[in-house]
């Protein structure tokens, strides 16, 4: 079970909208703060494993590392804090992860660099689990979905119900190859075979 941390906690804040208008002056920026946990590892070669557990919507503008809490074996900072901006063009991306049964925010962590920064930091939060995946595959990334706070799901609720505009499916229409490139031949493919030319 997950404990709060109230001490670092800011109060949240949920954006004004108003039932008329048009709703256009939605923000599409807020600042995330990222709470990452450190686990020993059973690996002896290994110091242990780093990963994103828990956002605090409208953060500070703080990247200094405090731990929070600990017990045996774990450990839990806060990490700093990312704008995470939505775009009119992503909402597709949005309504897919707000339509699970637990929406995420989706953490990206890149290793340190040098003495002077810790072994991980935050790069990146984004609501869209495509631009999530992107990072899976180079391999240097760490990336974890993380619960969205409720100020978040509305916040992003609302951007894609302003914003989104659905596409209308279009089957592609599969063009036909020519028997040469195929290399099915045509009606005389057969008849040459048979003469034996």
């Amino acid at each position: 079970m997950r404990r709060t941390i109230s001490s670092v906690r800011p109060s949240l804040w949920v954006p004004e909208m108003s039932d008329h208008g048009d709703n256009k002056d939605i923000p599409s920026i807020r600042r995330i703060g990222v709470i990452v946990e450190l686990r020993e590892s059973a690996n002896p070669w290994a110091e242990g494993t780093w990963r994103s557990v828990e956002v605090l919507a409208d953060a500070p503008e703080d990247n200094a590392w405090k731990r929070l809490e600990q017990g045996e074996g774990w450990q839990r900072y806060y990490a700093g804090s990312l704008e995470v901006e939505l775009f009119k063009r992503e909402t597709e991306a949005y309504k897919v992860n707000l339509s699970q049964p637990a929406p995420a925010v989706y953490v990206v962590l890149r290793p340190g660099e040098g003495d002077e920064e810790p072994d991980v930091v935050p790069f990146l939060v984004t609501f869209s689990p495509y631009e999530a995946e992107d990072y899976t595959e180079s391999g240097d990334m760490f990336v974890d979905a993380v619960p969205m706070p409720e100020s978040l799901i509305a916040w992003a609720s609302k951007f894609v119900e302003t914003f989104h505009v659905d596409q209308p499916f279009k089957k592609r229409k599969q063009k036909r190859k020519s028997d040469s490139a195929t290399g099915r031949g045509g009606p005389d493919r057969f008849a040459r075979s048979r003469d034996g030319r």
